[in-house]
C-alpha cells in the first residue's frame, strides 16, 4: 500500500513594492486619490487654495490707499499753513524776547520771556516797552509822553509837569545820572521818557534821554515766568 504524503504548504512572502525591493518590506501605496493629495498639500500651498480677490475688493483697497494719501497731503498742507501763519504773526504782529537782566525787578526778572505787541501806535504812562537805543535792546516803563515835562531832582524824585509822581509799585528811589540829559526835559510829539523799575543803576532815559516812537519795538502784553517753564 502506497504511503500518502501531505503536500507541504509554505507561507507566501509578503508582497513587495517592486521588482528591486527586498522581500519582507510592506508595499507602499503609490496610488492616492486627487482629493487626498489636495488635502495633504493644502496647508503648504495656502495661497493657492485661498479665495480669489474680487474686483470690488481691489477697488475698495485702492480707494483706501488714495484716502490715506489724501489725509497725509492734507496734514502736511495744514502744517505748512500753520507755520506760515506763525511766521507772519511773530514777524509782524508779535515779538518774543527774553529779559536779559534785572532792570525791571521785582516784577520782571532776568530770564523771563516777554511777549510784546508790535502794532500799537500810541503808549501811555505805565506801559512796559521793548525798545532799542544805539543798537542795544532795553525794557522799561513809560512815565511821560509827548508834551510832558520831566525832571529828576537832586533828591532822587521824579517830577512830571511840576508834580511829584508817587509810584506805589516802585520800591527804589530815582537818582539823577551825572552824564544824563539837562532837566527839565520836555517831550516832543512821538517821544517818551522811559524808566526801569529798578531805578538804581539801570540804563534808561536818565542815561540816553527820551525814546522816539521809531525806536520802540512793541508793548509788553504777557510775561512768561522762568520758574514756570
Amino acid at each position: 500500500m502506497a504511503e500518502h504524503k501531505c503536500p507541504v504548504v509554505r507561507d507566501k512572502p509578503p508582497a513587495t513594492a517592486g521588482r528591486g525591493d527586498s522581500p519582507g518590506k510592506p508595499v507602499k501605496k503609490r496610488n492616492q486619490s486627487r482629493g487626498e493629495k489636495i488635502k495633504r498639500h493644502g496647508k503648504r500651498g495656502s495661497r493657492a487654495g485661498s479665495v480669489p480677490v474680487t474686483p470690488e475688493e481691489v477697488i475698495r483697497r485702492k480707494r483706501r490707499r488714495c484716502a490715506d494719501a489724501e489725509d497725509i497731503v492734507s496734514f502736511i498742507t495744514r502744517l505748512a499753513a500753520m507755520a506760515v501763519l506763525l511766521a507772519l504773526l511773530f514777524g509782524f504782529v508779535f515779538g518774543v524776547t527774553p529779559m536779559a537782566d534785572d532792570d525791571m525787578s521785582p516784577r520782571i526778572s532776568a530770564g523771563d520771556l516777554l511777549l510784546y505787541y508790535r502794532l500799537a501806535d500810541d503808549y501811555v504812562s505805565g506801559d512796559v516797552m521793548v525798545f532799542q537805543k544805539d543798537g542795544e535792546q532795553y525794557v522799561g516803563r513809560v512815565v511821560a509822553r509827548g508834551g510832558d515835562t520831566v525832571e529828576v531832582t537832586e533828591e532822587a524824585t521824579l517830577v512830571v509837569n511840576g508834580s511829584t509822581v508817587l509810584e506805589t509799585d516802585i520800591y527804589y528811589s530815582t537818582p539823577r545820572y551825572e552824564n544824563g540829559p539837562d532837566y527839565p526835559v520836555t517831550m516832543a510829539e512821538g517821544e517818551y521818557f522811559i524808566l526801569c523799575d529798578y531805578r538804581e543803576g539801570a540804563r534808561d532815559s536818565r542815561y540816553f534821554g527820551p525814546v522816539s516812537r521809531d525806536e520802540i519795538k512793541g508793548k509788553v502784553i504777557t510775561v512768561i515766568r522762568r520758574s514756570g517753564l
